[in-house]
């Protein structure tokens, strides 16, 4: 009998370790000056194939709609596809404009932020240049289930986004004072009340938070980027 449920345990354990859930993360690296100035850093995901697949197709969706620059939202196809439109693009503008000396950058990083057996965080940062005085940077965070590589959404980490609101905007205010004597969140935030941003990171030092610009208004010089302590919003978040 003692035999027979050892083997069982045994068993019990072997599926278990069979259905164990690894993550880990490589560099994609792709550079071409064929064209446009093309650079793409970003973290790939390597491990466990259900999961690992989840978080590399919402990365790489994400990437290929920030370098679609064409008329229509047109998203099918990898990352070499979109770098091949975005060329095309850069060639049509060639050659409807041949005295211009514009040339047309796209520069996008990406890094694990955060990780922990709850949470992994990734930040990308994309600069995009296509003409005019200056060219654009936006900075997007992803929040993955390391266990199913789903992305979190927000009610998924906030527990309490009032008391999460409360401590995001008196931060906020100490960071952008020196702009202005007096803070009123409705000419930060275009006559609307306080908001919070469209997405929150992890790091190891706490909770990330990130306007990029046009969330907040002009004064406050492009992204506000601030970190706060775990110990000050833990309270507030359903995993940190």
């Amino acid at each position: 009998m003692k035999k027979t449920s050892l083997i069982i345990l045994v068993f019990i354990l072997s599926i278990s370790c069979d259905k164990e859930v690894k993550v880990d993360f490589s560099e994609e690296i792709i550079e071409t000056s064929e064209g446009a100035e093309i650079a793409l850093n970003f973290p790939k995901a390597e491990g466990t194939k259900e999961v690992t697949n989840r978080i590399n197709q919402t990365l790489e969706n994400y990437i290929i709609k920030q370098i679609n620059v064409s008329e229509n939202d047109d998203t099918d196809g990898n990352i070499h596809d979109a770098i091949a439109k975005f060329n095309n693009e850069y060639i049509s503008f060639k050659n409807d404009f041949p005295d211009s000396a514009q040339q047309w950058e796209v520069l996008i990083d990406g890094e694990v932020t955060y990780r922990s057996p709850e949470i992994i965080s990734i930040a990308i940062t994309t600069y995009l240049d296509t003409g005019g005085a200056h060219g654009n940077t936006n900075v997007r965070f992803f929040n993955f289930n390391p266990q199913t590589g789903k992305q979190y959404n927000k009610k998924e980490l906030i527990s309490n986004a009032q008391g999460l609101s409360e401590v995001i905007k008196e931060k906020l205010a100490t960071e952008i004072k020196e702009e202005t004597s007096e803070i009123i969140m409705e000419d930060v935030f275009f006559g609307k009340e306080f908001q919070l941003p469209e997405t929150l990171g992890y790091s190891d030092e706490g909770l990330i938070v990130l306007y990029n610009p046009y969330e907040v208004a002009s004064y406050s010089q492009g992204i506000v980027e601030f970190t706060i302590p775990f110990g000050d919003v833990s309270e507030f978040l359903i995993m940190n």
